[in-house]
Parts: structure tokens; C-alpha cells; sequence
């Protein structure tokens, strides 16, 4: 089984060509303004070349409008969004584009039992209280919490994952897909190329 990888909150083109020379499956752009890693529709394009890994937009609690503004200029193939079900599934039929629903979780009775109406879930520790971010906030989740899990779709692990942890959380949480903002960067939204690469090596090696 070959685990697959989303680099997200890519916001250079050095981070993009690591990423996408790594062989990374995904790269996720940040549409969210108080995120460090937050980008625009037209730095985005800049960013991304046209044949490359599948790209996901990220958004909080968006609106059709914020959506439709962003793929005016840039080509999404997924979006993953901060949102509640209803939200999640409303986006799903009116842009007809692949959501992930990111839900954040503290214990196993968080873990999400319907994923009706979404294609998959990111699955994180949920955000500290005050984060300014509902994501990429660098907490660790507990991986043993998805033993016995029956997930209703694809799902994502993320939250706290670098080079150094994501063999260890793959190999306890059973995950087939991994995602990383924060554990690959040397400072809030600044990627580290190196990072990119080690942590897709160290993934595809668990």
C-alpha cells in the first residue's frame, strides 16, 4: 500500500516544485485570511504549474460567492472545508468538485460516524481554544483513538505530523492518507523544502 500525501498551505514555488518533484498526490492552498499561510486566487495561480499534483483549496465557513471568486482565476479539483455537514454538502452539489470536510477531534466519541453527502474527511486534533486558526496549529493527536474506527469515507490524518513523527502515527492510526502544514515549515508559513521532501520520504516508508 502506498500512503498518499497532501503538502498544504503552499504559498511559493519553491514549496510547490518540492513538493511536487517529491511526488506529493496533493497540494493545498490557504484561502483563509488570518492564516500565515493564507494566499490569493491570483498568487495561487502564480504559484501552481498547469499539469502537476491535484490541487485542494482550503476554506472556513465559506459562502458560494468566496468560492466562486477563488475559482474564477484558479483551478481546484478538491476543497476542504472548516465547515458544518450541511455547509459541506450544500458546496458539494453546487460546484460539483470532491469536499473534504475537516473535522477536528479530542477522543474517540468525536470521530465522525456519517460522511453523507462529502468524498472524505481530514481527521485533526481539534484547535486549542483562542487558535486564531481552526487548523495547521501543530497539536499532536492521539492516533490510538481510531483503533476499531469504522470510517463512512476516505479520511486524512493530520495535525502535528513532521519527518520525524508520521511513520509512527501511520503505523498506530492506520492511515492511508497523511497531511501536513506546519511540521514541514522552519517558521509559521514558511516552507522548508527539505522538510517537503523528508516527510514525503518518511511517509511513503512507514
Amino acid at each position: 500500500m502506498t500512503i498518499q500525501v497532501k503538502i498544504c498551505g503552499i504559498n511559493s514555488r519553491e514549496a510547490y516544485h518540492a513538493a511536487a518533484n517529491a511526488g506529493a498526490d496533493w497540494v493545498g492552498f490557504v484561502f483563509f485570511h488570518r492564516s500565515p499561510r493564507f494566499v490569493t486566487a491570483e498568487q495561487a495561480a502564480a504559484i501552481a504549474s498547469p499539469i502537476g499534483p491535484l490541487r485542494v483549496g482550503l476554506f472556513v465557513d465559506p459562502t458560494p460567492a468566496s468560492i466562486e471568486a477563488v475559482l474564477a482565476q484558479f483551478r481546484l479539483d478538491v476543497l476542504q472545508l472548516y465547515a458544518d455537514e450541511e455547509i459541506c454538502r450544500d458546496m458539494r452539489l453546487w460546484f460539483n468538485i470532491p469536499v473534504w470536510r475537516a473535522v477536528g477531534v479530542c477522543a474517540r466519541a468525536d470521530l465522525p460516524e456519517n460522511g453523507s453527502g462529502i468524498d472524505a474527511m481530514v481527521i485533526e486534533a481539534k484547535a486549542p481554544a483562542g487558535a486564531e486558526c481552526p487548523g495547521g496549529n501543530a497539536k499532536v493527536l492521539d492516533w490510538e483513538i481510531m483503533h476499531g474506527w469504522h470510517a463512512p469515507r476516505p479520511w486524512l490524518l493530520a495535525g502535528g505530523l513532521t519527518p520525524g513523527n508520521v511513520a509512527a502515527a501511520i503505523a498506530t492510526s492506520g492511515a492511508k492518507a497523511v497531511d501536513v502544514s506546519s511540521g514541514v515549515e522552519i517558521a509559521p508559513g514558511i516552507k522548508s523544502s527539505r522538510l517537503i521532501t523528508d516527510f514525503i520520504r518518511a511517509a511513503r516508508s512507514a
